[in-house]
Parts: structure tokens; C-alpha cells; sequence
């Protein structure tokens, strides 16, 4: 199916700047191609801050199903004009 969901990942705070580095390394190397990431800083000074990536990836085959099955369920279904 050639529809693509946005996905997050998020990084919890209170990380050591390599260990950070290598995360972001390691979620990057783990995207699929042509992936159009984008990092993010989500939260606020009471709940606190993490980093958040969002990418577009296809859906998975459960995924597929589940929108094969249910997909149509919230369209109206039109009446063609004589």
C-alpha cells in the first residue's frame, strides 16, 4: 500500500551528550530510505522537555489490514445521479 503514516521517537532527557549523539545515530541509520525526519523539542518546564522524531514510513502489514478493513467504514456513500 503506497500510504504513509507519521511515526515518532522519542529520546528521554538526562543523557550524556555521546549517548545522545549515538541515539540520534542509531535512529537515523534505522529509518527507511528517503525518509524526511524532522527533530522536534516537545513538553514544558512543569512535565519536562524531550526530543521527539517524526518520519513518514509506509504501513506495516497489520497496519494495511486493519485500514483494508476499516478504511471505508467513516465514507458516506454516494448515490450515482440518474
Amino acid at each position: 500500500m503506497s500510504r504513509l503514516i507519521k511515526d515518532y521517537v522519542e529520546v528521554g532527557d538526562h543523557t550524556s551528550l555521546d549517548e545522545l549523539i549515538g541515539r540520534l545515530t542509531a535512529i537515523r541509520d534505522s529509518l527507511p530510505e528517503k525518509t524526511d525526519a524532522e527533530l522536534l523539542v516537545r513538553g514544558d518546564d512543569i512535565f519536562g522537555r524531550h526530543l521527539c522524531i517524526g518520519f513518514m514510513r509506509p504501513l506495516t502489514a497489520e497496519e494495511a489490514a486493519c485500514e483494508g478493513r476499516y478504511g471505508q467504514a467513516g465514507r458516506p456513500k454516494l448515490k450515482r445521479a440518474a
